[in-house]
């Protein structure tokens, strides 16, 4: 079941690297539970240079604020896990970088820190493009292991659909 998930991701990365090449045009990353696992798939694309910037681990909520710029009232207001906060991350990202995508993640990977608001397997994503940001979340089910998985798979074909798109 693993190798299936790294042949996935990796194919996904293969393909977005493609469109960015094809397009000119360069992404970035701003993750908190996955950790980089987004970053880690692209980069272990040969030739990603040529189209990945940068990118931040932002794990804590200092570090979404003194990193990429998250103002410290939408962290209070809305928490961590938000579509407020994680649209923040991906515009903060990708100005910072210069790059004309950038996905952020933020989720509860669990197995704790779940709530009834905010449970275990909910992960909101946004993509800010040349054409704007984007923004969605979903409950993904399984362990830690799993879940941020998913959220590394779904966001590499996130990203290619607002390429194509």
């Amino acid at each position: 079941m693993i190798n299936f998930r790294l042949n996935q991701k990796n194919e996904l990365a293969q393909a977005l690297g493609e469109l960015l090449l094809e397009r000119n045009a360069t992404v970035a990353t701003v993750e908190s539970c996955t950790g980089g696992g987004v970053a880690f798939a692209l980069t272990d694309v040969a030739g990603s240079s040529a189209w990945f910037e940068q990118s931040w681990v932002t794990y804590s909520n200092r570090a979404k604020h003194q990193m990429v710029g998250v103002q410290q009232s939408t962290l209070a207001e809305f928490g961590a896990v938000s579509k407020q906060v994680v649209i923040e991350m991906a515009e903060g990202g990708a100005r910072i970088a210069n790059a004309e995508y950038c996905v952020a993640i933020s989720g509860v990977a669990g197995p704790g820190g779940g709530t009834a608001d905010k449970p275990v397997g909910l992960v909101w994503f946004a993509i800010a493009g040349p054409t704007g940001t984007i923004s969605f979340n979903r409950r993904f089910s399984g362990d830690r292991q799993l879940i941020r998985e998913q959220a590394i798979a779904l966001s590499l074909e996130k990203l290619i659909q607002s390429l194509v798109n």
